[in-house]
């Protein structure tokens, strides 16, 4: 695919996602959408990829969707139902491979660096994002009551189980617009300082890159979408289940020789 509304780059085993509409806000189009999942999918698919920012071009990370091919009577975004996840993640659970819950799926940590005003659709899919880092000052409005419209894709059942049913309400009810101060008081995101915004989340994500077992971020990444499908019992029994295959691997006896060693690890992968 040629990527016309989002860039997509790697360097230093960090994948890069860039919504990349700057004059239109980053608007979210069905194009946009379809370059996202490409992307994630290259990304996915690629070995040499150990983790994968999504941020948005300019200083606005995402206002929603493009207000424009609605009122132009335009076609609405293509609904997708049991959409398989991209390729290069776990085999997916069906609550892992809708329309934007197929990013929980995908087997490397993804980070939401979102560097300006995020809304919408913009919002919901940084939800599935496993970390947010936002822009000091920047605002995040759920406005859906405000647009005559509902909770979408899925963000009614994300926000109580991130930043609790009181918190969600208040976000999903009254549509307001807050700032990344606030957001980060709910637990939604972390502020970091404009200046130096995009470097500072990168140095997160390359020291987890250089310090972390890519299989244990796969693992840990998958417990934690599946943990709220789950069961305690069905938890601690993929724990079990997962510690066991996880005692003879390379990157494992690279940890421990790395720890005796006082060394850095060089994990593989395997």
């Amino acid at each position: 695919m040629r990527f016309v509304e989002t860039t997509y780059d790697v360097a230093d085993r960090i994948a890069t996602i860039t919504l990349n509409r700057p004059e239109k806000r980053n608007a979210w189009s069905p194009e946009t959408e379809a370059e996202v999942r490409e992307a994630f999918a290259l990304a996915a698919a690629d070995d040499a990829v150990r983790a994968i920012i999504l941020t948005g071009a300019g200083s606005t990370f995402c206002v929603g969707a493009d207000v424009t091919r609605i009122a132009g009577g335009r076609p609405p975004l293509p609904r997708f139902v049991g959409v398989t996840p991209p390729p290069g993640g776990d085999p997916p659970v069906e609550d892992l491979a809708r329309r934007y819950s197929y990013i929980l799926n995908i087997g490397r940590p993804v980070v939401a660096a979102i560097n300006g005003a995020v809304a919408g659709v913009g919002l919901a899919v940084s939800l599935y994002c496993d970390l947010r880092f936002m822009v000091a000052g920047a605002k995040l409005a759920a406005a859906f009551p405000r647009r005559g419209l509902i909770a979408e894709h899925g963000s009614a059942w994300m926000l109580p189980r991130l930043i609790g049913p009181m918190n969600a309400a208040d976000l999903l009810l009254s549509g307001r617009t807050i700032q990344a101060e606030e957001a980060q008081a709910m637990g939604l995101v972390r502020v970091l300082p404009a200046h130096g915004f995009r470097d500072a989340v990168r140095a997160y994500v390359a020291d987890m890159v250089e310090n972390c077992s890519p299989r244990s971020l796969r693992v840990i990444r998958r417990q934690l979408a599946l943990a709220p499908l789950q069961s305690l019992s069905a938890a601690i029994e993929l724990a079990e289940t997962e510690q066991a295959a996880t005692i003879d691997t390379a990157d494992r006896h690279e940890g421990a020789s790395a720890f005796l060693e006082r060394r850095k690890p060089n994990f593989t992968g395997r």
